[in-house]
């Protein structure tokens, strides 16, 4: 698993590590995202209906960024605990984006006081070898934000920046 690390911009909170995994799978990607702290303190969403649903970062949410390597496409999926979840496509840096189509996405969420685990399996074209970037969006208790990811680019956290996508992800099994 991939340690991710807390937006240089962001206080330290209740959550004191983020791990994360992906692999790419015949159909698309297996991906498991684990937080551990004070979940107490933590906004965890309940476990809902799983279906498409907008706006799921404005809470705790996990996000994979998908890139085909050398293109300037790109897939966001975004990942609730609640176990509903969204899909987009953009041509570019944030242009044009709409929703994505996806097959399939499964979500199961496991908590406890102290650790969350979250797993995905997604069903979509997802063309490899891709850069990919694994993030989270974690919304306190106080109303405080905190954002994670494997890199960050300089300013405010962005995670449509390229610069987080650090994972490189290589041909189908």
């Amino acid at each position: 698993m991939e340690t991710l690390r807390l937006h240089p911009g962001c206080a330290p909170g209740p959550v004191t590590c983020i791990l994360a995994s992906l692999s790419p799978t015949a159909g698309g990607c297996r991906a498991e995202f684990r937080l551990d702290g004070d979940l107490a303190s933590v906004r965890i969403p309940s476990i809902a209906q799983s279906e498409r649903t907008d706006q799921l970062w404005k809470t705790t949410c996990f996000e994979v960024f998908w890139q085909p390597t050398g293109g300037t496409a790109y897939r966001e999926f975004n990942l609730s605990p609640s176990t509903r979840w969204a899909a987009y496509d953009f041509d570019a840096f944030r242009k044009n984006g709409r929703d994505a189509t996806v097959e399939a996405i499964a979500l199961a969420c496991a908590h406890s006081h102290d650790h969350l685990l979250l797993a995905v399996d997604i069903v979509a074209d997802l063309p490899a070898p891709a850069d990919v970037a694994l993030n989270a969006v974690i919304e306190n208790t106080d109303g405080t934000v905190q954002y994670w990811a494997l890199a960050f680019a300089e300013g405010k956290p962005e995670f449509h920046s390229s610069t987080c996508r650090k994972m490189k992800v290589g041909p189908r099994p």
